[in-house]
């Protein structure tokens, strides 16, 4: 029998202190998230380039980024189930030097042709699966009033990404095309190696003994597995949606040129990143109910304002800087959410899942964005859309996330 989740409840919880080795064990872990996503990014920065010298279609240059994020985000759920089983003191250095076969093979031989690249991208996504490992490993060193903003710290790591996107490009046109896969591959080298000498699991955590296939099946049945799927693929997915098309709504909506459309882009992403962590302090405080509630009106109130195209100065970019810090607080608090309900020894499952649901849910809104845009000549409708699905989100967390937060909620019994 799995132990029943904790909840929140009218009575005072007394403060725990904070094991000694906790904050260390969650800077290596943030660390190895941010230089697996690092290497996860890789090729996207490299697409347009890619696209000319292999004169590649539109298609393929999207199929080209797109297989290391799909890949990464459903290889989440093994990979979180097996952290669940092993700790992230075997995964961590395991999914960081099994990342770094497909980034030689990119830098030095792979990049010739689509299919080349193609395969290099299919195992490049076991970078993106290093998440699922840290969500687990920063949960069990922490205590329960600490963990949103433990969790939240780690979720900086995803910042990874934009080490890729600010050197790649650079060291390609200056270097040659090995470059910044060997400076990726020496980095994940490094960091494998101080995570296997280094690294620890928490004392005492929670080892499931059940085999892998029925401890996903456990995973599935739990309500707190769909209820953050839902939400995370909403907030995280919004985040991934801007950070992939803001520069083209900027470029084709209000005229700028693909560089200050770029450094608007790069402006939300930071600012999304930043606010993280403050959705699971806040989570902390107030409860993740609170936070996500807060943030999906947010959310509404933006996407409904800039269906009216405003002007870009001020009111626009307010409006995206507004939704950019609510849809990063989100994040935080949908694994807030995680940690206070998910059952001990199933925190990496839940996290596999939810992790995947968000990587995947911002493929969706850039497609129906450039196909409205396409039928209609105007963004207004998707940003309504946009609107419709934080009203949807914001109602689901007030009523049916709420009621799950405040009830009793049974031991969850494996087959």
């Amino acid at each position: 029998m799995l132990p029943s989740p904790r909840q929140y409840d009218d009575a005072p919880t007394p403060p725990r202190s904070v094991p000694r080795g906790a904050w260390l064990m969650l800077a290596l872990a943030t660390i190895g998230f941010a230089v697996n996503f690092w290497a996860w990014a890789l090729l996207s920065p490299l697409g347009p380039r890619l696209k000319d010298t292999l004169e590649l279609s539109s298609f393929q240059q999207s199929l080209l980024v797109a297989v290391p994020v799909v890949v990464g985000s459903l290889g989440r759920i093994p990979v979180g189930a097996l952290t669940d089983r092993f700790g992230g003191r075997v995964m961590f250095p395991l999914v960081s030097a099994a990342t770094i076969v497909p980034v030689l093979y990119l830098g030095l031989a792979g990049h010739s042709s689509l299919w080349e690249l193609l395969v290099g991208g299919f195992f490049l996504g076991v970078g993106g699966t290093a998440f699922a490992v840290g969500v687990p490993v920063v949960n069990a060193w922490f205590p329960p009033e600490r963990r949103g903003l433990a969790i939240g710290i780690f979720g900086t790591g995803m910042g990874g990404t934009a080490i890729s996107a600010l050197t790649t490009v650079k060291l390609v046109a200056a270097h040659g095309m090995a470059d910044p896969f060997l400076i990726t591959a020496a980095v994940l080298a490094g960091y494998a190696l101080i995570a296997a000498l280094v690294l620890r699991d928490a004392p005492g955590r929670t080892v499931p003994d059940q085999p892998l296939a029925r401890r996903l099946a456990t995973t599935f049945r739990l309500t707190i597995t769909w209820q953050a799927s839902a939400l995370y693929a909403v907030a995280f997915g919004g985040y991934v949606a801007f950070s992939v098309y803001l520069p083209t709504y900027l470029k084709t909506g209000y005229g700028l040129s693909q560089a200050d459309a770029a450094n608007r882009m790069a402006g939300f992403v930071l600012l999304a990143v930043a606010m993280r962590p403050v959705g699971g302090w806040l989570s902390d405080r107030i409860g993740p109910v609170a936070v996500l509630g807060g943030a999906m009106a947010v959310v509404l109130s933006g996407a409904l304002a800039q269906s009216l195209t405003p002007s870009l100065i001020p009111l626009g970019t307010l409006t995206f800087l507004a939704m950019a810090a609510a849809l990063g607080a989100a994040s935080g608090a949908v694994f807030a959410l995680v940690a206070l309900l998910a059952p001990a020894g199933t925190v990496g499952s839940v996290t596999g899942v939810v992790g995947a649901a968000g990587g995947l849910g911002g493929f969706v809104p850039p497609l129906v964005m450039g196909g409205l845009y396409g039928a209609y000549g105007s963004y207004a409708v998707g940003l309504l859309l946009l609107a419709g699905v934080a009203a949807a989100a914001l109602t689901f967390t007030g009523t049916g996330v709420r009621r799950h937060v405040t009830r009793p909620v049974p031991a969850v019994q494996p087959e």
